[in-house]
């Protein structure tokens, strides 16, 4: 019973519930809605599940960045503008080159993404923890700038590219799994590692909690908020990788838009504060999956757009409402059971003692 109780009280739990509610209305609706198929032409395997998986891929690592950054009592907006970021470099590099075909090609055009992203991430990390500016002040500018630094890259137009090996990163499988999926899983597995096996995530938690008391048990809080936004700006800029390749286009206006909302949600729901402290990258993970099927499913039960928020909005709260401990009891409680009536000779005991007192 007590380990029903701490699963119940486990925020990814939560997540998990969530996705196979999600999941079941779908198959009410389609009884072959979790079927998989194999295409005939490309040989690769086919099914709404897949397609969950490779839109969960940016959103779980706009989400791992997120997680560190609120962790820290911080807060990034720039997530999405990264995005974009990643998926400019990429396509106006893979565009320009003379072999854009290559493997070198792809490489170099991550690689290219991915500096520019520690770049940016850098100078917002040194302005949060050197200059000392509000961490929604600083990205909410380093969002504004972003974004105009991608429209410049691409001169404000939809840049497209010819890239095998790149374009593989989406729309490829391994073992008919998503390759997106797959590489963003093995990132989440070695940011974990990274995280729990060194000291680095217990120092991100101390200078959540207390900043003060962490500083003065001989933690520099400086480099580690350095770090950390420098780290969910690289995740971010891969997410938009993933988000570009499957296209093989970049839209420097809309890349990555309003995703650092859905990156806060999964981070969330998940079960990190935003007070800071503890934070858990399987809860983050979780919740972006739901995030993810969440989408797939507006679209697949043909929600009018104008209703899209709203929907997204009633399941989130309901899933945060079953989160919360205050109301599992009130809606879970067990009805209290009236005191047992104490024996006849007891209670003329009680009755003696007081009137002799009397």
């Amino acid at each position: 019973m007590s380990q029903v109780k701490g699963l119940l009280r486990t925020s990814w739990f939560w997540a998990i519930i969530g996705i196979v509610v999600l999941l079941a209305i779908n198959t009410i609706k389609d009884p072959n809605y979790l079927a998989l198929g194999v295409n005939p032409t490309t040989g690769m395997v086919t099914g709404n599940l897949l397609d969950i998986l490779r839109i969960s891929a940016p959103i779980i690592m706009i989400a791992l960045g997120m997680t560190f950054v609120i962790a820290t009592k911080g807060i990034d907006l720039s997530v999405g503008s990264m995005m974009a970021i990643g998926g400019a470099v990429s396509m106006q590099t893979l565009s320009d080159l003379q072999e854009p075909t290559s493997v070198a090609a792809m490489l170099q055009a991550i690689g290219l993404s991915v500096l520019l992203a520690v770049i940016l991430g850098t100078i917002s990390g040194v302005l949060v923890s050197v200059v000392g500016l509000q961490p929604f002040i600083t990205t909410l500018v380093m969002m504004m700038a972003a974004r105009g630094i991608a429209r410049v890259i691409t001169g404000g137009q939809n840049t497209n590219a010819r890239n095998e090996p790149f374009r593989q990163l989406a729309n490829g499988q391994l073992f008919g799994i998503p390759t997106s999926f797959v590489i963003a899983i093995v990132l989440v597995i070695l940011v974990t590692i990274l995280m729990r096996r060194t000291a680095l995530g217990l120092m991100i938690e101390a200078i959540g909690i207390n900043p003060q008391a962490s500083r003065l048990a001989g933690i520099r809080p400086r480099p580690i908020l350095i770090a950390v936004y420098a780290l969910a700006a690289v995740l971010a800029s891969i997410g938009g990788i993933f988000n570009v390749s499957e296209v093989m286009t970049v839209n420097p206006s809309s890349t990555g838009n309003s995703m650092e909302m859905d990156a806060i949600l999964a981070v969330v729901i998940g079960g990190t504060s935003l007070a800071g402290g503890k934070f858990s990258i399987l809860g983050s993970t979780m919740g972006a999956l739901l995030i993810a099927t969440l989408n797939k499913t507006v679209v697949f039960l043909g929600v009018p757009s104008a209703a899209t928020p709203a929907f997204k909005a009633i399941v989130i709260i309901a899933l945060v409402l079953l989160q919360s401990e205050r109301v599992r009891n009130l809606v879970f409680r067990r009805p209290k059971t009236p005191p047992a009536s104490p024996p006849p000779a007891v209670a003329n005991a009680a009755n003696d003692a007081k009137e002799a007192v009397a």
